[in-house]
């Protein structure tokens, strides 16, 4: 095994024990496929979090940490220990559970991180060497083979180990030993190199005349959307926010963003996207750069070009989802999605319109009502039996008689979300009234038992 959790590690279990003793021994255990790659990459995004948040020199410490120089940056967050506490509680309210360590080097920083017995350790300057004595010597990431060699001599601390003659040690086991210690102790200094960011893919166009007219702005930027593309084509990627920033002669920056739904490196949609926004560019007195910015750029893999012949071309609606979204805005357009729900309010939730189809599916074993109201509408009712439908009702002022019902269908509260939903039921029942009009009603709870809900009724539906 690679890692172990919090639960896992209680039993006793440690990384490197073999997966068929760790079964025999709880056979309960969850495993999962170890994901290097995907560690990696989020290690990668962790870092750049804290780059843009913390300080400008962050590099990844593989395979579980992240090392931090910064030195002229603590007093930005309140000094070395409420930068610390700040880290961890925002690691923590994201799932992750960490450990921190401030010292004067990037290894005595690894070794109490990870080793240490408190979750927050600042060292003083100068007092590396006494808190580093009785580590074990893990800590110093040697290798496997090192560490088994120095254990089979009985050295197992830090202390002892920085104690022994360095000559004897580079004879058995090379000079890997004591320039980890130098490097924990201060004595021989650590680089970091820092993770850089990708940078975004952009062209620039600069004009020896300012413009001003929308045919020549277009025409622009019919120049500059291939070569954007051409790029973006050569990351493998589509773009999602393309920025347009248009500097006028008088140190005034125009900008205009439009948005796809999915990954996009088709010319002339990316042109004509930007073209129908021309008309909301203030040109001033001219304009004498402009700067396209792929904002936000996501991995596109090619498709491959199907004959018609052979199998039909799927219908591509992605072209006309970004021209209204980009008119309306892209909270403005979406479409429902079904939830893992009995209750009708909470059995579906709004995704943006191409989003990725999901396994669930809409419940088919009854009738739903075409229009859900936002919220169940009180009404006045009669029924003769509890389990019978209403003889009439009342709603928004209007007596209706109930020509026909069926029903009832019971449904009953999310208990494994809240207590107070243990003992909740609605009764649903589909009427329609003397004037052919079908409407979804419920009774708050069974008709008997008080716990169950208020015994009244509520409108919650009508049937095209």
């Amino acid at each position: 095994m690679l890692s172990v959790d919090l639960a896992a590690r209680r039993l006793g279990l440690r990384p490197g024990i073999p997966v068929a003793k760790a079964q025999a021994l709880y056979p309960d255990l969850v495993f999962m496929d170890a994901d290097p790659d995907g560690d990696r990459q989020g290690l990668e995004k962790l870092a750049l979090w804290f780059q843009h948040r913390i300080s400008p020199l962050v590099a990844t410490d593989p395979p579980d940490g992240l090392v931090l120089n910064t030195t002229g940056a603590d007093h930005l967050h309140g000094g070395e220990r409420a930068m610390l506490t700040d880290m961890i509680h925002r690691l923590s309210s994201s799932g992750f559970r960490a450990k921190a360590a401030v010292a004067e080097t990037w290894g005595a920083a690894h070794a109490l991180a990870r080793y240490g017995q408190a979750s927050l350790t600042i060292v003083p300057q100068g007092n590396v060497a006494s808190v580093l004595s009785d580590l074990p010597i893990e800590a110093l990431r040697l290798p496997p083979r090192s560490i088994e060699g120095l254990i089979a001599l009985g050295v197992s601390r830090i202390g002892p180990l920085a104690a022994m003659p360095r000559a004897p040690l580079t004879l058995r086991f090379g000079p890997n030993i004591a320039r980890r210690l130098d490097q924990a102790f201060g004595r021989v200094n650590e680089a970091i190199i820092p993770i850089r960011p990708v940078d975004p893919v952009q062209v620039v166009r600069n004009f020896a005349e300012p413009i001003a007219a929308a045919e020549t702005i277009a025409r622009s930027i019919g120049k500059l959307v291939p070569v954007l593309c051409e790029k973006l084509d050569e990351r493998g990627q589509g773009v999602r926010h393309l920025d347009l920033l248009l500097h006028r002669v008088d140190r005034r920056t125009e900008a205009v963003r439009v948005a796809t739904a999915t990954p996009v490196r088709d010319v002339r949609r990316l042109t004509r996207l930007l073209c129908e926004k021309i008309e909301t560019i203030d040109p001033g007195f001219g304009i004498e750069r402009m700067v396209l910015i792929a904002s936000l750029a996501e991995p596109m893999d090619r498709r491959q070009t199907v004959s018609s012949l052979i199998e039909e071309e799927e219908s591509d609606v992605s072209d006309l989802i970004d021209t209204l979204a980009n008119r309306v805005g892209t909270h403005a357009l979406y479409r429902f999605a079904a939830v893992e729900s009995d209750l009708p309010e909470r059995s579906f939730c709004r995704v943006p319109a191409l989003a990725p189809e999901e396994t669930k599916d809409w419940p088919d074993h009854w009738p739903r009502p075409t229009r859900l109201l936002p919220r169940p509408e009180p009404v006045q009712a009669m029924a003769e039996l509890p389990d019978q439908p209403p003889l009439f009702f009342i709603w928004r002022g209007v007596r209706r008689k109930v020509k026909c019902a069926d029903g009832p269908e019971r449904v009953f509260g999310e208990w494994w979300k809240d207590d107070t939903e243990l003992t909740i039921a609605r009764d649903y029942f589909r009427v329609e009234d003397t004037s052919g009009e079908r409407f979804w009603l419920y009774r708050a709870g069974d008709g008997e038992h008080g716990e169950t809900g208020s015994q009244a009724w509520f409108l919650h539906g009508i049937f095209g």
